[in-house]
C-alpha cells in the first residue's frame, strides 16, 4: 500500500475526503498518496496562520534557535528526504542529496539572518522646526505570507520562501506542487519536531485553480511569494491588488562563448550545468551563443561531454539525467524540437523521447523565432547559436521577453563588465554557466522573469515593513 500523507493545519495533521496520488516520475507507479484540501481547509490554514501571527510574537533568537535546529533535522534525514524527491520528482538522486544540503544552508542562513534585521536612525533634527526631534526605524514583518511552490526543487525553493518569512516573524500557508508535495509536508513534520509554534506554517495541497485560487483571493494573506510561469505570475499580479509580491517566473537562459573564451572550460561546465534535472531549472542554459571563430572547435567539445552523460534511472547514484516530471512535458519537447526540425533546424545529439526520459538534445542552425530558443523549453534541450559580433549578439541576447540570469565566458576582463552592463538579466555569472546559485545569494530576475528577490537576506527585506518612529523631546 502507498503511504499517505495528511494535510497540517495549525499544528493538526488533517485527513479529508479526496486524496491525489503522487507518481514516481521514473516507474510511472503510484508512489504515495496525499489528501486534498478543499475550501474548508484553506479557510482553516488561513485562519491559523492570522491567529498564530497575533498570538506567537516569537523573539529574534527564539526564531534562530527554531530556524538551525530545522537546518540540522535535515542533514539528519538527508537520506531519507533525497530519496523522496527522487521518486516525487524523478530528480537524480545525487542532485537531490544536493538540494538537501543546499535546503539546510538556506535555513542556517535563514536562521543567522534572523538576528539581524534592524532599522536605521534618521536625522530629522536636521530639518528646520524638527530641532527637538529624533527618529529611527524598526522593521516588523508583513504579517501572512501565502507561498507558492513548483516541482522543480521541492524542498529547497519551498525552504526559500519559509525560511525567510518565519526569521523575519510571519506566519505562512504554503501550497506546494500537486506533483510534489511529500517534500512540504516532511519539512512540515521537521518544523514539528524542531518546536515551531501551531499555526505558524501550514501545508495545504490541490491545484492552482481551486487551493491557489482561493489563497489569491483571501485578504488575510499579506504577502504572497511565488515561483512558477509567467502567464500566473500575472495573474497573480493583477488578482492581489495593492499586496506586496515576489515574483520568480520564466527564462530562457543565454550563454555567450566570446572568442577570447576558455572553450575547453565552457564545453565542460555548459555540458555539466544544462541538463541537470533534465533542464527544468529557471536558470538551465537554453541558449549559447558561440563566437564563429571558435565554433567548430566548441560544437565538438561540446556534443562529446553531452554524450558522456549517464541517462536513465534517477535513483542510480551515477545517473546524470533523469526523467521529466510528466509523459507530457516529455513529448511537448519532443514536438518543439521536431517542430524545429521542419523549420531547417539540426539535431547534433540526442532528440529521442522514451517515456517519461527524454535524451540531452543539441540543436544547430536554429532560428530566433523557433519555439525552442525564444520561449522557455524548460526540456534536456540546448540550442547553438553563432555570432560574430559582440555588441549584435548582445541585441539579440535582449530581445527575449525574460531576464533571470545569463552567462559570458571570456578573459578579456573589459568584454566581461561590458557584457555586465549591457546584458538584461538579474544575474550575470562571467565564466561559468547561468545555472549557477548558491542560497544566500540575491536571486531574481527582471521583465517577465518577474521582481522582488530570493536568498534569505533579500527575502527578509521583502517580508518585512519598515515603521518610522519619531520621538518629540521636550528639552
Amino acid at each position: 500500500m502507498a503511504k499517505q500523507y495528511p494535510l497540517y493545519i495549525n499544528g493538526n495533521w488533517i485527513e479529508t475526503t479526496e486524496k491525489l496520488e503522487v507518481i514516481d516520475k521514473y516507474t510511472q507507479d503510484t508512489y504515495a498518496s496525499v489528501y486534498k484540501a478543499g475550501e474548508k481547509e484553506v479557510d482553516q490554514a488561513i485562519t491559523s496562520a492570522r491567529v498564530a501571527y497575533k498570538k506567537e510574537q516569537l523573539s529574534p533568537y527564539r526564531r534562530f534557535e527554531i530556524l538551525k535546529r530545522v537546518s540540522e533535522l535535515l542533514m539528519e534525514r538527508k537520506e531519507e528526504l533525497a530519496l523522496v524527491i527522487t521518486k516525487e520528482a524523478g530528480k537524480p538522486l545525487k542532485q537531490a542529496s544536493s538540494e538537501i544540503e543546499r535546503s539546510a544552508q538556506t535555513f542556517e542562513v535563514a536562521a543567522e539572518e534572523a538576528k539581524r534585521i534592524h532599522g536605521e536612525g534618521v536625522p530629522v533634527e536636521a530639518a528646520p522646526g524638527s530641532e527637538n526631534r529624533m527618529a529611527f526605524t524598526i522593521k516588523v514583518p508583513v504579517g501572512v505570507v501565502g507561498a507558492i511552490s513548483p516541482f522543480n526543487f521541492p524542498l529547497n525553493l519551498v525552504s526559500h520562501k519559509v525560511a525567510p518569512a518565519i526569521a523575519a516573524g510571519n506566519a505562512v500557508i504554503l501550497k506546494p506542487a500537486s506533483t510534489t508535495p511529500i517534500s512540504a509536508l516532511k519539512l512540515a513534520e521537521i518544523f514539528e519536531q524542531a518546536g515551531l509554534p501551531s499555526g505558524l506554517f501550514n501545508v495545504v495541497v490541490g491545484s492552482g485553480s481551486t487551493v491557489g485560487n482561493q489563497m489569491m483571493k483571501d485578504e488575510r494573506i499579506d504577502l504572497y511569494t511565488f515561483t512558477g510561469s509567467a502567464e500566473v505570475g500575472l495573474k497573480l499580479k493583477q488578482n492581489t491588488g495593492l499586496k506586496k509580491l515576489i515574483l520568480e517566473l520564466g527564462n530562457n537562459s543565454p550563454v555567450i562563448v566570446d572568442k577570447d573564451a576558455d572553450v575547453e572550460l565552457a564545453a565542460k561546465t555548459l555540458a555539466q550545468k544544462s541538463f541537470a534535472f533534465a533542464g527544468q531549472v529557471c536558470i538551465s542554459v537554453q541558449r549559447i551563443y558561440v563566437h564563429e571563430s571558435v565554433l567548430g572547435e566548441f560544437q565538438q567539445c561540446f556534443v562529446d561531454e553531452v554524450r558522456g552523460l549517464k541517462v536513465g534511472d534517477p535513483n542510480d547514484p551515477d545517473t546524470d539525467v533523469g526523467p521529466m516530471i510528466a509523459e507530457q512535458e516529455a513529448k511537448r519537447a519532443e514536438n518543439w524540437i521536431n517542430e524545429a526540425i521542419n523549420q531547417g533546424a539540426t539535431v547534433l545529439q540526442g532528440g529521442q523521447r522514451k517515456g517519461t526520459v527524454m535524451q540531452p538534445t543539441v540543436m544547430f542552425d536554429v532560428k530566433k523565432d523557433m519555439r525552442v530558443v525564444c520561449e522557455e523549453v524548460f526540456a534536456p534541450v540546448v540550442s547553438i547559436l553563432p555570432f560574430d559580433d559582440l555588441d549584435t549578439c548582445i541585441d539579440e541576447v535582449n530581445e527575449s521577453p525574460y531576464g533571470l540570469q545569463g552567462g559570458i565566458f571570456t578573459q578579456d576582463l573589459d568584454r566581461a563588465f561590458y557584457a555586465a552592463r549591457k546584458i538584461e538579466v538579474g544575474g550575470l555569472m562571467i565564466n561559468d554557466a547561468s545555472q549557477y546559485r548558491v542560497d544566500l545569494m540575491p536571486y531574481g530576475g527582471v521583465k517577465d522573469s518577474g521582481n522582488g528577490k530570493e536568498g534569505p537576506k533579500y527575502s527578509i527585506k521583502e517580508m518585512t515593513e519598515e515603521r518610522l518612529i519619531v520621538l518629540n523631546l521636550n528639552k
